[in-house]
Order: C-alpha cells, then structure tokens, then sequence
C-alpha cells in the first residue's frame, strides 16, 4: 500500500511562496534606498533652505535643529511612498512636510523653554490643519513667546494640504487621519508640561482611552499615540482611485495601536540613557524593570508582526515592522548603553528577514 500526496497539496509550494516574498521585499527595499532615500535628502535640505530664513534665532535653531537630528524620521516614513518599483513623488512631498512639522513642533516644545499648555495647543493645530484643507489657518503663535518663523509653518502647512487635495480617495481616510493626528497633538501638548502636571495629565487622558484597546497598558497606548506611521499608511491608502471601506478599518487597526506602539517604544529603547541624563520622559521607564520592559517588547514584535501579516500587501506592511527594528536596534546607541544582547533578543523575536534587514540598514547608515 501507498501513500498519496492529497490533491491540494504540492511540494516546493512553500519554498516558492517565501522565495516570492523574499524577492518582493528586495524589490522594495532597492526601490526605497536607491529612489526614495535620495530624494526625502533632496526635500529636506529644500526645508532647511527655508529654515534658514527664520528671522527669530531661536526659531530658527529649533528648525534647523530638527532637520539635522530627526531626520530619519521622514527617511523612516518615507517608505510609504514605495509605489511598486517606483516613488510616489507627491505622497512623499506630503509626508516629508508633514514629518518635519511634527519634529519642529516637538523641538520647539522640548527645547526652546516652554511649559504652557495653550501654547502647545495652540502650536499643533497646525498638524490638523495641514491634513484638513477646508480649515480656516490659525495664528499658530498666538500663545508662544516667540513668533517670528518667517513663514516656515504657514508653508508647511500648505505644501500639506496641497497634497492632500491631490489624493484620490482621501475622503475615505480623512476622518480617520484627524482623529490619529488629535490623539498624537493630545500627547505632545500633555508630555511637554511642567513635570509637576504632566504625568497625571497624560494617564488620565489615556486611561479614558484604554477601554478602546484592550491588552496595551497605559504607556503603551501612550507610546502609540505618538506614531505617525497609522497616518502615512492610510495616505498611502489614499493614493488609489478606489478604495472600500474593510481596507480602511483593516489598515487602522493593524497600525494602531500595536505597529505604532512598537514604534515608538523602540525610539524609547534606545534613549534610556539620555531621558535619564535630562530627566526626559520615556515611556519604557512605567515598566517594573528590564525583565517587564524585554517580555512587553517582545509581545508589541508578536502583535505588531501578526497585525502586519493579516494585511492585504502583508510583504510591504512586514518590512515595515521589521524596518523599525533595524532602523532602532542599529543605532550607535544600543552599542553605547550596552544594549546589544536586549536588541538581538527582539530582533530574533520579529523573525523572519529581520536580521538581513538590520544589516542592511546597517549598510546604509554607513552610506548616508
């Protein structure tokens, strides 16, 4: 007697569907270092120009200052605008602005010796407007002590809303996009208070959101909420000419709360030593200690790799998760805090191509 292969089965079927993928994710990432990267530089060193022409010195330091130190964060968002072997010119031109007004509006609240709430508030309308283009502007220094920028919000502003007007379907998303961007301006303006409020401030808020996402702890739907990646993969959404509703909600879902809370504890990770040294806030300092932190990390890998595999393009959405943490666990910084052993572990955890992930972008940290 014997025994017969079932009909549905067929050998090597396996192996030729993770070779497809394998060689879709190289396509993709060929395409973002060698197409995308180039020009968000490109873009960037076009807001810098502007910067520059801040008349207020302060202004202009925290602009410039921004630009230098946090911008991988708009090379990071970056890979959203990966179209096939091609770069989405205008989605990247949206998300480059809308990245560095992010980062500008955090350095300025961070560093430039404020503590008021208005001011903060004030400040981050103009992330909403941005991404609302039938808003009525604001005078977004209303309440802050310095205001000369020489336009360098205003513009900002409208190169976004510019873009925005130009998405297809981005009626589909735009209330979906506003109330992650309320939830990311409520976190920046609670953690930028004095330290004697903040704290409260921010756990009563999330605490009331928490219902909403059951199994995350408070900091880590804190942590979410500072993402803007959910954002960019809904403008990516929007970029089509069709787009239905399920994919919508699937895609939100699958970003946050888990991708974005990942995103952003790993940036927490990796700053430990200098939030101690300047007494910053961090997100992984409300766990009991290491042995929390590593097992809370590790579950964010499991949920946020699961979220991304469910999703319609699961090779572009796992590399996303992947390419946080290479782009994180890279950094001279674990190096430099001894961190290597907790990288490797988390890094081991999220499986897949990340370990060629991280060398590459090892590689081209080297590059850039």
């Amino acid at each position: 007697m014997s025994l017969k292969t079932p009909p549905e089965y067929k050998p090597g079927l396996e192996q030729t569907g993770i070779r497809q993928v394998k060689s879709n994710q190289v396509r993709l990432l060929v395409c973002y270092i060698l197409s995308v990267l180039p020009r968000v530089n490109r873009l960037l060193e076009q807001w810098a120009l502007l910067a520059r022409q801040c008349p207020e010195p302060e202004l202009r330091l925290q602009a410039l200052a921004s630009l230098e130190n946090k911008a991988f964060h708009c090379q990071g968002g970056a890979v959203f605008t990966v179209d096939g072997l091609r770069c989405n010119k205008d989605l990247l031109e949206l998300i480059a602005a809308y990245q560095t007004l992010c980062d500008y509006l955090d350095n300025l609240c961070d560093r430039a010796g404020e503590t008021d709430g208005r001011a903060f508030r004030q400040l981050h309308q103009s992330l909403i407007d941005a991404l609302d283009p039938n808003s009525p502007l604001s005078d977004y220094y209303r309440h802050f002590s310095l205001k000369a920028d020489g336009g360098y919000i205003e513009t900002l502003v409208a190169c976004c809303r510019r873009q925005v007007s130009r998405l297809p379907s981005y009626h589909m998303v735009r209330d979906d996009v506003l109330r992650l961007t309320g939830w990311y301006c409520e976190l920046q303006v609670r953690k930028h208070l004095s330290w004697d409020v903040r704290e409260k401030e921010l756990q009563d808020w999330i605490k009331g959101l928490l219902p909403q996402f059951p199994g995350l702890l408070w900091n880590e739907l804190a942590a979410a909420t500072g993402s803007t990646l959910a954002v960019f993969a809904l403008l990516k959404l929007a970029v089509r000419e069709h787009l239905n509703r399920e994919l919508v909600d699937k895609t939100r879902q699958a970003y946050f709360p888990w991708i974005c809370a990942l995103h952003i504890l790993l940036d927490y990770f990796i700053d430990q030593q200098e939030d101690r040294l300047g007494k910053d806030l961090n997100f992984t300092f409300y766990y009991s200690g290491e042995p929390e932190m590593m097992d809370r990390l590790k579950l964010c890998v499991q949920e946020a790799r699961s979220c991304a595999a469910g999703l319609t393009d699961p090779t572009f959405d796992l590399t996303v998760v992947e390419g946080l943490l290479a782009m994180y666990l890279s950094d001279l910084k674990v190096v430099q805090q001894d961190l290597k052993d907790q990288a490797r572990e988390l890094i081991l955890e999220c499986g897949g191509s990340t370990v060629r992930v991280t060398a590459l972008c090892r590689l081209v940290r080297k590059i850039l």
